[in-house]
């Protein structure tokens, strides 16, 4: 078996100015299908969810915010695709699949880098499998400065050896700019 590819909430309520190039990289990265099987959590906002009881934030509750980035969904199977509520990383069918299939290293893309990219790699360190954040896979909603905060944050508490590139950024750290 290859490495499994979990994608991280990549989201139609999560694609903004910052994220908006992250479904078409990963489409990419999947179709040079080097990795197997392909993964996905889905962040679903609750109506008991401390999101909206102590931030007042109740978007991403249902579809079409719930759905998978459109150039994603081709890629999901239906039973690997883990829903997931609150800064919960790993759900407990995702942490059993894991386990069964006796995976001992994941790699890593998805929105966002400083907070759900965070919280997944920081869990699968946590049950002993290797988290590798593929970089320029993965952006944060609220810009440039929350991916890179969030990938100082990993470099600490995973390792930095475990964050690499997948080749795929054109060179851009940043979204790229629109052009009009």
């Amino acid at each position: 078996m290859s490495t499994p590819l979990l994608v991280v909430d990549v989201q139609r309520c999560f694609l903004n100015e910052f994220t908006r190039h992250i479904p078409e990289r990963i489409a990419r990265l999947i179709m040079e299908g080097d990795y197997e099987p392909v993964l996905f959590t889905r962040f679903i906002n609750a109506p008991d969810s401390p999101y909206r009881r102590y931030l007042g934030w109740h978007d991403c509750a249902e579809a079409p915010e719930t759905d998978l980035a459109p150039d994603l969904e081709r890629f999901a199977a239906k039973k690997r695709v883990f829903s997931k509520q609150g800064l919960t990383g790993l759900s407990e069918p995702l942490i059993a699949y894991l386990r069964q299939e006796k995976i001992a290293e994941v790699v890593l893309v998805g929105i966002d880098t400083d907070m759900c990219v965070l919280k997944v790699a920081m869990d699968l360190f946590d049950i002993g499998i290797r988290p590798v954040v593929m970089a320029d896979c993965c952006a944060s909603t609220a810009g440039l400065q929350a991916h890179l905060a969030g990938l100082a944050v990993l470099a600490r508490n995973i390792g930095a050896q475990q964050l690499r590139e997948a080749g795929l950024s054109d060179g851009q750290i940043a979204a790229p700019v629109e052009e009009k």
